[in-house]
């Protein structure tokens, strides 16, 4: 007895030794924590600050969940052929999907959701230390931005003979843009009829920056950009079907900035949407969060009441585009907006 109880402290003394070792050594003996998932939100650059502001908001969340979120201005045009060759799981748009991209989709077996989030007014933009230029009319619009201008109309004075004789400098979104296609639809006549000899860029802050370096630019992009720019640009009055209107909350929300007013959407796999929990969170809590989080990234909020219906359209899996692959004109924003809503109408969902 007197010569096992030595060996058995030695041997406890050992154990608790490589006990407290092992401890020690435990994550490094796991190996490296398994990487996160990354969804990406590509897209409309114009939707990109509401992207970054809802990614935020749930930052805390998904990293619980093991998950990242990251978002991208690549440009509406660029962000659908991702979503619909099946790449991504969703997409933020600045114009309704068109027949090309729902004919993709349904090649990939994509099935999606098209969920307003916000409204936008495409603001005309000038340096603050141009002093002539306060309004412009969308007769005006055309004559400098259509197809047949370029090259042709490269004066100030040719637009307006009341503006200096001063060559005129034209900043705009590239053909990837959801809003070079809703531009150019609505004052051109046709998504293609815009004319190429300008600087341009998918990305709004380079846009930002050709204006308000130059007081002879003159330029065009969402109104978020616009908001955070206020101190070096001035957003131009539109004369349209409701008189001269300046872009605002108030007159998009109102249906009286026409006919630059503008619906932004998220587009949803609905596939990974039914499989993945936390895209359906995300998903979820950024709508009910819709009216906070459009104003934290300068864009114009929809009302509450549309916000409730996006919801009802996410709970009911609403699929496929309300507008049939086209952009609707001569309709206000909130007209716009009631076609996405006409399945929530039917007899079915009552």
């Amino acid at each position: 007895m007197s010569t096992a109880m030595p060996y058995r402290s030695h041997a406890i003394a050992v154990i608790t030794a490589l006990a407290s070792a092992l401890s020690s050594l435990g994550p490094a003996m796991a190996g490296p924590k398994p990487a996160a998932t990354v969804i990406r939100i590509n897209g409309s650059s114009t939707l990109l600050p509401f992207s970054q502001a809802a990614i935020r908001a749930f930052a805390a969340r998904a990293k619980a969940q093991g998950v990242q979120f990251s978002a991208r201005g690549t440009g509406t045009s660029a962000g659908l052929r991702e979503f619909c060759s099946g790449s991504s799981s969703m997409t933020a748009a600045s114009r309704p999907i068109n027949t090309s991209e729902i004919q993709a989709c349904d090649s990939r077996g994509v099935r999606f959701l098209e969920l307003p989030v916000a409204y936008d007014a495409i603001t005309l933009v000038v340096a603050r230390e141009n002093s002539w230029a306060q309004q412009i009319s969308t007769t005006e619009l055309r004559r400098l931005w259509n197809r047949e201008a370029q090259g042709r109309i490269l004066r100030w004075n040719q637009v307006n003979p009341s503006w200096p004789d001063k060559p005129i400098k034209l900043c705009g979104p590239g053909p990837d843009s959801g809003t070079f296609d809703t531009f150019n639809k609505v004052i051109n006549g046709s998504e293609e009829n815009g004319r190429r000899d300008i600087i341009a860029s998918e990305d709004d802050t380079v846009l930002v920056r050709c204006v308000a370096s130059n007081p002879l630019a003159m330029g065009y992009f969402g109104y978020d950009y616009y908001q955070a720019n206020r101190n070096k640009l001035r957003a131009l009055a539109v004369v349209g079907s409701r008189g001269s209107v300046v872009p605002s909350p108030e007159s998009v929300q109102q249906s009286r900035y026409l006919p630059l007013s503008r619906p932004l959407f998220l587009y949803v796999n609905e596939q990974v949407l039914r499989s993945q929990p936390t895209i359906r969170s995300f998903i979820t809590t950024t709508i009910q969060n819709g009216s906070r989080l459009s104003r934290q990234a300068g864009v114009i909020p929809l009302q509450d009441s549309t916000y409730r219906l996006v919801i009802t359209k996410l709970y009911r899996n609403v699929l496929g585009s309300a507008f049939a692959g086209s952009l609707p004109l001569g309709l206000t924003v909130g007209q716009t907006l009631d076609r996405s809503f006409d399945a929530l109408k039917k007899p079915d969902y009552r």
